[in-house]
């Protein structure tokens, strides 16, 4: 956490809030969150860039930044308690003693990096390293030219449980716990089947419910069951929406069986409906 739509929602807010900001100043207070660059790398190369583009690559921010020392990604992997806020000076002292990383931008407001657990991380690329850092991830599950059978083509071989293949960045970017857990719930699928023996409908009815699960979370802002902020530090409101992730124990929507919970399949949370995914 954050997933796909968590940081699909961070890098479109940004996108709308920074793009053609000025950076002026670079601070970091916590250095042990950066990766490929030190505080007075990122410093030379950040300061006075401007930022252009903001998007996400699986579960990654990107910014992309350009100033006297060239072009540069700002590769911002959230993990658990990591985010991107925009602080126009309200932001509460509280809030502020978990940031990591701060921009100071031309117009007065900082964009920081704040992560309570410190386990995400922030890297500076240049356009060469990026490329091969993406190239080793695996496509987007919401890419319109992923289709059925290039979305089975990356998993299919995988002699792993398919809640566990749907995770692995290398074979599809961007689905995490909550999201795979919905996806086999919604599909009827049990999580711990091998990922090989699922039938051509089955894949078709998991690539058509991950797709629609992701984009309405994004379109509700996403997940928050903890820490998730979006870039204004809002909460997402999918949580309403949840039909198996958090809901151990409770009736399925389905078939009123109850939902189990349990830590067997790959070591995360896993729930699922016994009853009707098979």
């Amino acid at each position: 956490m954050p997933e796909l739509p968590e940081t699909e929602t961070i890098a479109r807010d940004l996108h709308d809030m920074v793009r053609g900001a000025r950076v002026t100043r670079v601070i970091v207070p916590r250095p042990d969150v950066l990766r490929e660059t030190d505080m007075a790398g990122l410093d030379a190369a950040l300061r006075d860039a401007a930022v252009g583009r903001v998007w996400r690559r699986a579960k990654l921010i990107v910014l992309d930044l350009r100033g006297a020392s060239g072009a540069w990604h700002l590769v911002v992997q959230p993990r658990f308690t990591g985010g991107l806020i925009v602080d126009d000076g309200q932001l509460s002292e509280s809030e502020r003693q978990y940031v990591c990383v701060s921009f100071t931008l031309g117009d007065g407001r900082v964009l920081h990096y704040r992560d309570v657990r410190r386990l995400g991380t922030v890297a500076l690329m240049a356009g060469e390293r990026f490329a091969e850092y993406s190239a080793g991830l695996g496509p987007e599950p919401l890419d319109p030219t992923l289709t059925v059978a290039a979305f089975s083509g990356c998993i299919r071989d995988s002699r792993q449980p398919i809640k566990a293949a749907l995770m692995d960045q290398r074979r599809l970017a961007g689905v995490g716990n909550i999201y795979a857990n919905e996806a086999l719930w919604l599909a009827g699928i049990d999580p711990s089947r091998e990922a090989a023996s699922l039938s051509d409908p089955e894949w078709a009815s998991l690539h058509t419910e991950l797709r629609q699960v992701l984009q309405a979370s994004i379109a509700a802002r996403g997940t928050s069951f903890r820490d998730y902020r979006d870039a204004r530090g809002e909460r997402g409101r999918f949580v309403e929406q949840l039909a198996a992730y958090g809901r151990a124990g409770e009736p399925c929507r389905r078939c009123g069986h109850r939902l189990i919970g349990t830590h067997a399949v790959d070591g995360r949370s896993t729930v699922f409906c016994a009853r009707c995914q098979h």
